[in-house]
């Protein structure tokens, strides 16, 4: 493993996913990692009170789940980790930006909204200061922010960098990677983010309420992109043996 995470010094390193790491320990890796954020119940309550929909934006894979009565009962979304910046001293993780992200929408509700919507993409965790970073593209006269401020993080979690072999190229250097494993917890929407947050979706002062509600947003955990499983490279393999003997077959 790397180091655990830790304040960043005057110099860091930043690599891009796919890319050859160079710098000790680790000579010839590759960043590979996934970023999920999973909102809290507090977060699905007020989505539910708002009654927004949510889909993926961009690169990343939504997860919603909702009960027989048509309540929030989870929602998470993938994102891809797009780079990884190094301290090139102690080689700590200094920050983690990923691609695509989350879009709600929230339709015009007495006294709760007046309907709008909200993309939240391309974070970017400041891991020395303890804050998320990210794109915000919003309705009512918002329109598209950069790298806004949104959440302060109540804690990190951290195993550092964990390290991880292609299973598709073989136990070589060049098919080693490496990924953040961590998990954010206690996020907490700044002033700036509430703000924007609560114009774009149009929020009035029962939305509002239901906004300033929320203490805990939610989780982001960090690791290593899944490997298929044999079962699921197995049924491609079927699969594939299928269409070849059907176009066979064709001919």
């Amino acid at each position: 493993m790397f180091m655990a995470v830790g304040l960043a010094h005057a110099s860091s390193v930043t690599i891009p996913a796919g890319a050859q790491y160079y710098g000790a320990p680790y000579y010839g890796t590759s960043i590979n990692g996934v970023s999920t954020l999973s909102l809290s119940p507090d977060v699905l309550m007020t989505l539910d009170i708002i009654q927004t929909s949510v889909t993926s934006y961009g690169a990343a894979a939504a997860s919603v789940m909702k009960d027989s009565d048509g309540f929030y009962t989870q929602v998470s979304v993938a994102a891809p980790i797009t780079s990884v910046s190094l301290d090139t001293q102690s080689t700590d993780i200094v920050s983690v930006a990923t691609a695509g992200g989350i879009v709600m929408t929230a339709p015009a509700r007495k006294s709760v909204g007046s309907g709008g919507s909200l993309t939240v993409t391309d974070l970017n965790v400041d891991l020395a200061n303890k804050q998320v970073y990210a794109t915000l593209i919003g309705g009512n006269g918002v329109g598209t922010l950069n790298n806004i401020a949104l959440w302060n993080v109540g804690s990190v979690t951290s195993s550092g960098l964990i390290t991880g072999y292609d299973s598709h190229c073989g136990f070589y250097n060049d098919c080693l990677y490496v990924a953040p494993g961590m998990t954010l917890s206690g996020l907490r929407l700044t002033a700036d983010g509430f703000n924007k947050v609560a114009q774009s979706l149009g929020l009035l002062s029962l939305g509002k309420s239901a906004l300033t509600g929320i203490t805990d947003f939610g989780t982001i955990t960090m690791g290593a992109v899944p490997e298929p499983s044999t079962p699921a490279l197995m049924g491609l393999g079927l699969a594939g043996l299928l269409i070849s003997k059907r176009r066979r077959q064709r001919a």
